[in-house]
C-alpha cells in the first residue's frame, strides 16, 4: 500500500492541528510521542520540499540570465 504524497500545504496544516492541540491540551500523554513523532516527520518533509523548491527557483533564475 502505498502512502499518498503530501502536499506542502497539507503537511503544514497538519502540523498546525497538532500544535493547537497541545496548546488546548486536547492531546492524551498516550497520544504525546506519537504526535511528535509525526511533527518531526512533518517538518522534516517541508523542509525538503522548501530546499526542492529553492533549487529549482535558482536553477531557472541562472537559466534567465544567461
Amino acid at each position: 500500500m502505498s502512502k499518498k504524497k503530501l502536499k506542502y500545504s497539507e503537511a503544514i496544516a497538519e502540523i498546525e492541528e497538532v500544535l493547537e492541540q497541545m496548546e488546548n491540551e486536547e492531546l492524551d500523554v498516550d497520544d504525546l510521542s506519537e504526535k511528535v513523532k509525526r511533527v518531526s516527520e512533518l517538518i522534516r518533509l517541508c523542509r525538503e520540499k522548501l530546499t526542492k523548491t529553492e533549487d529549482e527557483v535558482v536553477k531557472v533564475l541562472n537559466e534567465i540570465e544567461d
